[in-house]
């Protein structure tokens, strides 16, 4: 199994709904992203998918979370804004986006600290 990701990073701010403590507060963080894709085949040049490609789609798919209060988003208005939740969205645009056959998983880690990180995986 052959397996490509890309890091990009994000800035916003958010608030958990239903939490009791300090994240019920608006509060923001610097978020890290890694996109991880998986392949059993590589393509005729040898590769899953280019670095280059890979980077666009998620720069595209976290553009909209970029400076903004995620609670004040379309889908965060109803969805609680978690970093498990904040994975699962990221996967499902980037799925959306990749168009190749022969990818058999696809994986998001989100980072809302350099210790705590949560991760949404799909085919």
């Amino acid at each position: 199994m052959y397996s490509v990701s890309v890091l990009k990073n994000f800035s916003s701010a958010h608030f958990l709904r239903g939490y009791k403590g300090k994240c019920e507060n608006l509060h923001g963080h610097n978020w890290k992203v890694l996109l991880s894709i998986q392949s059993k085949k590589l393509d005729k040049i040898g590769m899953v998918l280019d670095f280059k490609g890979l980077k666009m789609i998620l720069n595209e798919v976290i553009s909209d979370l970029d400076h903004c209060c995620l609670n004040d988003h379309i889908f965060f208005k109803k969805v609680n804004p978690t970093s498990e939740n904040i994975a699962a969205y990221i996967y499902k645009k980037v799925k959306k986006k990749i168009k190749l056959k022969n990818i058999s998983g696809i994986e998001v880690s989100v980072w809302e600290t350099d210790t705590s990180r949560a991760t949404y995986k799909g085919k």
